[in-house]
């Protein structure tokens, strides 16, 4: 008897050349967290975001966020000013810092940061002679966040902007990838980002000072000497040559991918729309989004819980949306500046299957699930 196989929610998909690379740094001997494909990579991502950008390919997002905290100088005592609807990524390494987060709420357009909170809060903290030390904003799920708007703020005030597009690479915003929007990019490729090293990330920075700074910080900050010689606190985030060669394979379909994942939106949402209990995020004018994963708003719990339910039931993953980060134990006793957007989109929002390598039969077996849910 034939079982159905289980739908995940963003697997990894291989494009066919990885292994080439990964063969490569194998049969060279290059298994180190340097070598010719982490040149390489950084390379190919630098030619997609723009030549006028510098690439360092980390171990992690999270690594990627830490060091750019780094080389904004933020430290104890500091505050910095982040998302609250987010991954948790977003905010500990704040906390690495010895920081204070202070989280910021969502608008409604694209889900992401509030430019009109964003600098109620800036102004408050100012009034308490605690002007924050940076400003950490998400494109979440690839949809870019107002930048013009954060920009202009950010610059008001002198405070640097870390623009985290984990989940954007392959978007834009007015043309200009992002990543490339602000003071210092960070990407993540995650096992269920839109392109894969297994574990990894990358800083993208505007000057190649920043860049190998970024690096020497990551391999545990060696000072140039024959012998080991630190002046510095250093971290071990570099990327291996080998995860570098699977990012260099995945960067030869990254095209492939984004359009993938806007198929699979366009199909969810030519299906569900007419359901007056379901919303889809729109694209505002000028914000293109990879569309990571795609994302439902639905008119209650009560009806985000039997869809999730259904699906489960069936053996397909689908996932609620980001719990804001004011919202969880760990930073419960931070300051947040909050408007209810977030809690509202945590209470009735869903992720549903979004892999590039989802066959129609399974966004068919996804549907078909979803249609049965009562409530619709």
């Amino acid at each position: 008897m034939l079982t159905k196989t289980k739908i995940y929610l963003s697997s990894p998909h291989m494009g066919g050349t990885e292994q080439k690379f990964v063969a490569d740094a194998f049969s060279t001997n290059w298994i180190a967290p340097l070598g010719p494909h982490v040149d390489g990579f950084e390379n190919d991502l630098k030619k997609y975001l723009g030549d006028n950008k510098y690439v360092a390919a980390l171990s992690s997002g999270t690594a990627s966020i830490h060091l750019a905290l780094q080389l904004l100088n933020v430290s104890k005592g500091d505050e910095v000013l982040c998302q609250s609807f987010t991954f948790s990524a977003s905010a500990n390494p704040i906390i690495y810092q010895g920081a204070t987060p202070v989280f910021i709420d969502s608008e409604s357009d694209t889900w992401n940061m509030s430019p009109e909170l964003l600098e109620i809060a800036i102004k408050d903290r100012i009034e308490k002679y605690k002007k924050p030390k940076a400003i950490i904003a998400v494109h979440l799920y690839g949809m870019p966040y107002k930048a013009k708007e954060i920009n202009i703020i950010a610059k008001k005030y002198e405070i640097p902007v870390i623009e985290d597009s984990a989940e954007a690479l392959g978007s834009t915003y007015f043309g200009q990838p992002c990543a490339t929007l602000s003071d210092i990019g960070i990407l993540s490729f995650n096992g269920n980002k839109i392109i894969t090293t297994s574990g990894g990330g990358a800083l993208i920075t505007s000057t190649q000072n920043l860049k190998e700074k970024a690096v020497f910080l990551s391999t545990q900050a060696r000072d140039n000497a024959p012998h080991y010689e630190h002046s510095s606190i250093g971290f071990n985030y570099r990327m291996s040559n080998v995860l570098a060669g699977i990012g260099r394979g995945q960067m030869e379909v990254i095209d492939d991918r984004v359009k993938a994942r806007r198929q699979n939106f366009d199909f969810y949402k030519k299906n569900l729309s007419q359901f007056n209990t379901i919303e889809f995020l729109q694209e505002p004018q000028g914000f293109f989004s990879n569309r990571w994963i795609t994302c439902i708003k639905t008119d209650s719990f009560e009806t985000r819980e039997q869809i999730r339910l259904k699906l489960l039931k069936d053996d397909i993953e689908s996932r609620p949306l980001w719990k804001p980060m004011h919202m969880q134990a760990i930073f419960k006793d931070c300051l947040h500046f909050t408007n209810g957007t977030s809690e509202d989109l945590f209470d009735k929002g869903l992720c549903l299957p979004s892999g590039s390598n989802l066959s129609q039969e399974d966004l068919d077996r996804v549907l078909n699930n979803i249609l049965k849910t009562p409530s619709l």
